[in-house]
């Protein structure tokens, strides 16, 4: 123990910063039964499009599924969209209604059809309907 200055102090014991527990040459068992919020994030980073954080929790609650192939027809129109200048859209499918930003290719906000009825947007240029 030191003294500083009339105080007393005792340091603190010093601690490993990386601690390895259990064989560092074993693989991790891959879980083979993910959440459906993981698989949506998995899926999300794979996207032409790109899903903002609210976009992500809206369809993990709302349980809004959108097939890889609906994702590029989406991406297509988006396109699309971009070049008649249309800047926020909204975007029809047969199971949801997503507010999109054409310019940088994120979806804002999801919901499921049969809410998006009863809604009225805002704040869009263009309208994007996609009966697949």
């Amino acid at each position: 123990m030191t003294k500083i200055n009339t105080f007393s102090y005792q340091p603190l014991p010093r601690v490993p910063s990386k601690q390895v527990k259990g064989d560092p040459t074993k693989k991790k068992e891959e879980r083979p039964h993910l959440s459906f919020s993981q698989n949506l994030r998995n899926e999300c980073d794979r996207l032409p499009v790109k899903l903002s954080k609210h976009a992500r929790e809206r369809m993990d609650v709302r349980n809004i599924h959108i097939s890889q192939s609906e994702w590029q027809l989406i991406h297509t129109k988006m396109q699309e969209a971009k070049k008649m200048g249309i800047n926020d859209s909204l975007v029809l499918t047969k199971d949801a209604a997503l507010v999109v930003n054409t310019s940088n290719q994120t979806v804002i906000t999801a919901m499921g059809i049969d809410e998006a009825r009863t809604r009225i947007f805002s704040n869009i240029n263009g309208t994007i309907v996609i009966n697949q």
